[in-house]
């Protein structure tokens, strides 16, 4: 017997000084699921999975409780199979396929983040998509019957977003499409033509558009009035678009999708209002060999007097760790510091073993989860302001550099080919005179040849 559709999520907000523009502590609560203490990051994955972390590791040794999908790492065939999976009507059947734990909030977008711009333009009922196997068209309906199928905890809105800075025309079509997408996912998912027991107990946060507000502000109005009781949350793809949330949304969870380029930035959006954000400087310092060692607040012996700045990691390509047994993190008591130590995971990546993607993984996601929990207990302090500056004081303002080279790049974290853009893959032919000047060139004289001409092939020059 099937157990009962579980309520809706709720959000609820532990203290915040203003509705809007200001740092907020908050619990996002998903029956059945694990709760969300917010600000939080929301780790990305890679077709359901967090890159160098397999599941059982994610369980055992991870705090992660939530994660990021995008549906174009599923539908690359015309008949998906992530739509065929078994499931009973209490579970979702894209965690199934993906094989995550059921009480792991899930959240699905149309897209990954990052994702590559693609060649192609979105149209008036679909976005462009780049699946594994090209480029594609995911049409507002199929991702509505896509959220209906695959259950999962939060689905975010279709946004139509510019590939590069629109002009007036094309910011007008990017409001108007993304105000009729929601409107249509929101009639087909909750609307009074569906059957009560057909309705989708999916969340749905409505997205937001990185334009002016004045550009959107018919969008926001319906989204305040009669799209209202429907949505809950709010998807933004910039921090400045936490300036435009109408006070009365205000009580809604932010997922910002965010791409920070240090600390420094993600502490900012945290002071604007962000909930959730995504933060892909993780994964990309692992990838790079960056074993992070950052904290919030600042080390308090650092705060005052000190004209040091501190790195926010160590880059274990270096030389200088061949024969280091410290762990990678000073005091921490993440599973790669406890089980091992700095010359290590350098043999491991000089090695080129998986391994050391693996393990750095894992400690940079438990430095990033003491990094939210700082942010959160200092908000709560009414600290937080000074523990910035203080951090801003202490940490150098760039992320450290790597000398090596990470893991094979895969498919949709190389940019697609372009005017001016690298090829990702050399040319293998090229015209025919410079083929022709290669072989003259790499011709050299036969055993029969005399002085002169081994002279002239620069074998035998005069002294």
């Amino acid at each position: 017997m099937d157990k009962a559709t579980p309520p809706a999520m709720t959000f609820s907000l532990l203290g915040s000084s203003r509705p809007i523009l200001a740092p907020r502590v908050g619990k996002l609560a998903i029956p059945g699921r694990k709760t969300i203490a917010t600000p939080h990051h929301v780790p990305l994955t890679s077709r359901g999975t967090v890159p160098h972390v397999a599941h059982d590791v994610m369980r055992d040794h991870t705090a992660i409780n939530s994660l990021y999908a995008g549906l174009e790492d599923f539908i690359e065939k015309k008949s998906p199979a992530v739509y065929k999976m078994p499931a009973a009507a209490h579970e979702s059947p894209l965690k199934k396929f993906t094989c995550v734990a059921e009480d792991m909030p899930l959240i699905l977008g149309p897209r990954r983040f990052p994702s590559i711009t693609p060649p192609t333009a979105n149209t008036s009922n679909s976005v462009a998509l780049l699946t594994s196997v090209g480029f594609k068209q995911l049409h507002s309906n199929e991702y509505v019957e896509a959220v209906h199928k695959l259950r999962p905890d939060i689905a975010v809105g279709m946004a139509d977003l510019a590939n590069k800075e629109p002009g007036n025309r094309r910011r007008a079509r990017m409001v108007d499409r993304t105000h009729a997408w929601t409107q249509e996912a929101l009639e087909k998912l909750y609307g009074q033509s569906v059957a009560e027991d057909a309705k989708s107990k999916t969340a749905f946060f409505a997205p937001i558009l990185p334009l002016e507000n004045t550009q959107q502000s018919l969008y926001l109005e319906d989204l305040e009035s009669e799209l209202r009781c429907d949505i809950s949350g709010l998807a933004l793809y910039q921090s400045a678009s936490l300036e435009f949330v109408p006070e009365s949304l205000a009580s809604l969870p932010r997922l910002l999708f965010s791409d920070p380029e240090t600390p420094h930035h993600i502490l900012r959006e945290v002071s604007l209002g962000a909930d959730l954000l995504t933060t892909p400087l993780l994964g990309q310092s692992s990838e790079a060999g960056i074993a992070l060692s950052f904290s919030f607040p600042a080390p308090s012996g650092l705060k005052d007097g000190s004209s040091e700045v501190l790195a926010f990691g160590d880059d274990m390509w270096g030389l200088d760790y061949t024969t280091d047994t410290s762990s990678l993190g000073e005091g921490c008591e993440c599973y790669a510091c406890r089980n091992y130590h700095r010359a290590y995971v350098h043999h491991l990546l000089t090695a080129k073993e998986m391994t050391a993607w693996a393990l750095l993984q894992i400690h940079n996601l438990h430095v990033m989860d003491l990094f939210f929990a700082g942010i959160r207990e200092s908000i709560q302090r009414g600290t937080f302001e000074d523990d910035v500056l203080a951090f801003n004081r202490v940490y150098a303002s760039s992320m450290p550099k790597s000398s090596g080279q990470g893991p094979r790049l895969r498919g949709y974290q190389l940019p697609a080919n372009g005017p001016g853009q690298f090829r990702r893959v050399p040319k293998a032919w090229g015209q025919l005179n410079q083929a022709m000047d290669k072989y003259t060139e790499s011709q050299i004289a036969t055993p029969d040849t005399d002085a002169s001409g081994l002279e002239e092939h620069g074998f035998a020059e005069k002294a």
